[in-house]
């Protein structure tokens, strides 16, 4: 495609967008920004997850602590297993589980541990996986090795 066909698609869907905006907030209702502090500190610049209608976007985790901003000792599989527990406990916190994400994005701070990674990471599933994203990051907060973010998403009432 060149560069005029992708600018003007581009601009057709800001404007579909824009035009579209409106109607879909009221739809899904507004957004309520939640903090349970069952995993993060109060005191942090961003919420813990948005809900926007039936849909929660969670914020990035990690595999500190709750309560704390300390990651687990163990490298990567402990980071894992803790980030994973807490992505349930902010789920839960906010009337959602595990079953209820759609998708994941998995950042890493080296790819080539994705096969140990993906070993920690299906046992938190049965048979149907969310949607997923994996890359590397050339850095992650506090250094941690691997970070997650979420949405999940349950059927309209």
């Amino acid at each position: 495609m060149n560069v005029n066909k992708v600018s003007f698609l581009i601009a057709v869907t800001a404007v579909v967008n824009h035009l579209a905006g409106p109607a879909l907030a009221d739809e899904a209702g507004s957004p309520e920004y939640l903090n349970s502090t069952e995993v993060f500190p109060s005191n942090l610049p961003f919420s813990e997850a948005v809900r926007v209608g039936n849909t929660l976007y969670l914020s990035g985790q990690i595999g500190i602590v709750p309560g704390t901003m300390k990651l687990v000792p163990g490298g990567l599989e402990a980071e894992a297993r803790q980030t994973m527990e807490n992505i349930e406990t902010s789920l839960q916190a906010h009337g959602y589980n595990m079953n209820d994400l759609v998708k994941c994005t998995i950042m890493l701070a080296d790819i080539s541990r994705w096969a140990a990674f993906n070993e920690i990471y299906k046992t938190w599933f049965n048979e149907q996986f969310p949607a997923r994203s994996a890359f590397g990051a050339n850095g992650l907060a506090l250094g941690a090795q691997v970070e997650i973010d979420c949405i999940a998403a349950r059927p309209v009432d």
